[in-house]
């Protein structure tokens, strides 16, 4: 006799209930809970075998009853239902394998050891925030070019035009990788290509102006902050440092009898040691800072933690406060201004460039921390003085310097 709902909703433990065709409740009771579990019995190859089909209320009556009916269409067509069940997990399990997230965690791991943490952070962001969340799922092998550009078209339409490209990039890469370890048969990201608006870095407003480089220095001066903020923004400009390796230098870093200052590979763009030679007027500042900061792990700790170092915005918010505008000035604006009026001056521009961290490609692209180094401490000990001839509102005629 077949079963009602309200048999099933009431039924106490311990019980064995058929509906008919094979299939049974099954009411067990322990200590706290009384469980119902839905089964189909069937014979397969002379076999008797028992089939899952779910516990109540979860799976209803009716729910338990087209299972059961799916179960007796394999039977007759000569398919063991459990088997297909099983054999269907697998397939699911198997397809998760091969999901873009899987697969790109799998890229990232393997290729990430010998990235900067950084680079590896921000990857694994851009993956995890702008595309994972639509495509993480998905069979790496199945997703189409029209699927990858919906993605970037999401990145895009916030502003962030970069990110589209760079997210692109590291998609490009992870199927790449899919495509050599058999996992897909294309890369989609192919396709894509010109279908995104081309993106023109904007340069970082800076001061080129000797009588407004003047004026900028004047003020850096009189800046009235804390006197740790304002030792790391008078050094800044003299440096030819990006803002965040200012933000993170350590006092190990620094060699007050070499009058140098060397940042570890790790912690450079290019991943290089950079030597920094220190003009007399930043030797003077930090030996100055020290007695503050010198028994700590860094230059410019932060104001809430001195085991932290300064934030890496401090000093584009001091500037900030001394007037200056996004369109006038930011901190790594003293990089431009220092290579621009350098160039302008005839120093040598492979000397510059090494002095700035940048990649030379090329031959010359190969790395030596020293090279240069004499001429770079001729550089930087002239730039520090030319910056306060500016200050005092000196008259400065060009130089033509061939380092």
């Amino acid at each position: 006799m077949a079963l009602t709902e309200l048999q099933v909703k009431n039924v106490k433990a311990p019980a064995k209930l058929s509906d008919g065709g094979s299939l049974f409740l099954l009411v067990t009771q322990n200590k706290t809970k009384c469980s119902k579990y839905w089964r189909f019995q069937y014979r397969f190859a002379g076999k008797q075998d028992s089939m899952a089909l779910g516990v109540y209320p979860d799976v209803s009556l009716l729910d338990a009853r087209a299972g059961r009916d799916a179960a007796r269409k394999m039977l007759r067509d000569g398919i063991d239902p459990n088997a297909a069940k099983k054999a269907s997990k697998a397939a699911v399990v198997a397809l998760n394998q091969d999901s873009f997230e899987i697969v790109a965690r799998e890229w990232l791991s393997k290729f990430s050891k010998n990235w900067k943490e950084s680079h590896t952070r921000t990857s694994l962001s851009r993956l995890v925030n702008d595309v994972f969340p639509w495509l993480g799922a998905r069979p790496v092998g199945e997703i189409e070019a029209p699927e990858l550009l919906a993605v970037l078209r999401r990145i895009e339409s916030r502003g962030a035009l970069s990110s589209a490209h760079r997210s692109l990039a590291i998609c490009g890469q992870i199927f790449r990788y899919a495509l050599a370890t058999g996992r897909a048969k294309r890369d989609p990201s192919a396709d894509l290509k010109g279908a995104l608006p081309p993106h023109r870095g904007k340069r970082l407003a800076t001061i080129v102006d000797p009588v407004k480089i003047g004026q900028l220095m004047r003020d850096i001066g009189n800046y009235k902050g804390s006197f740790v903020v304002r030792c790391a923004l008078n050094i800044a400009p003299m440096v030819f440092l990006r803002p965040i390796e200012i933000s993170r230098a350590e006092w190990t870093e620094i060699n007050f009898e070499l009058a140098e200052w060397r940042i570890p590979e790790e912690k450079m763009k290019m991943g290089k040691t950079h030597i920094i030679p220190l003009p007399t007027q930043a030797v003077a500042i930090l030996r100055e800072l020290h007695p503050l900061t010198g028994d700590g792990r860094y230059l410019f700790p932060n104001i809430r933690t001195s085991t932290q170092h300064m934030a890496g915005n401090t000093l584009l918010a001091a500037i900030r406060s001394m007037g200056y505008l996004p369109h006038e000035m930011t901190a790594h604006g003293f990089r431009h201004m220092a290579s621009t009026l350098l160039n302008e001056q005839g120093f040598n521009a492979d000397v510059i460039e090494r002095q700035l961290a940048h990649k030379i490609s090329g031959v010359r692209g190969v790395y030596n921390a020293a090279e240069y180094l004499p001429e770079r401490k001729r550089i930087m000990q002239h730039w520090a003085d030319y910056l306060d001839e500016l200050a005092v509102g000196a008259k400065i005629l060009p130089i033509s310097r061939n380092c």
